[in-house]
């Protein structure tokens, strides 16, 4: 098991280091944009639809590396006055029975919705705008993958913590 957490730990790392990038990416085009907004009087559709491309590929693609840091929205007015142990059985739980089952609808919903743009290589409705918008569709199931598969590994963690010997 602890060969398949730290094989996962370091999928979601990786996946988390790359995504990164998509911020650096998404406030130079946005520096350009305001830039050729304000200082020139114009804008390029593609620059403002590449604003949104980034901005929902780093929401997207990063919400399992987010998820693996616990920086995730909860609502902690009981879990964080819970003992290890009880959290751990909320995590297993809450993984198992909300987490999962969602990931799985969300991924074959969005994998359907992905092929139908794909192949017919949808792009944007705007004159001028970006050509492959499947790509970003094709974001929703690979986000939703990378925190199935940070859902799994906190589970993991979880049957770790309640396999130890209580003290």
């Amino acid at each position: 098991m602890t060969k398949v957490i730290n094989f996962l730990e370091k999928l979601n790392k990786g996946a988390g280091k790359i995504v990164s990038w998509f911020t650096v990416l998404m406030i130079l085009a946005i520096s350009i944009d305001v830039i050729l907004r304000y200082v020139f009087q114009f804008t390029y559709i593609w620059m403002v639809e590449l604003e949104i491309y980034f901005f929902g590929m780093l929401f997207l693609l990063a919400s399992g590396y987010t998820f693996g840091y616990d920086k995730h929205v909860r609502v902690d007015v009981f879990y964080a006055r819970c003992s290890e142990r009880r959290q751990a059985w909320i995590n297993l739980f809450g993984g198992a029975v909300f987490l999962l089952p969602w990931c799985h609808v969300v991924i074959v919903s969005s994998w359907y919705y992905s092929m139908a743009s794909f192949m017919i290589r949808e792009g944007s409705p705007q004159t001028g705008g970006l050509p492959a918008l499947y790509l970003l569709k094709f974001c929703i199931t690979i986000g939703f993958g990378l925190l199935g598969l940070q859902g799994v590994l906190s589970m993991l963690k979880s049957i770790q913590i309640l396999q130890k010997p209580k003290n």
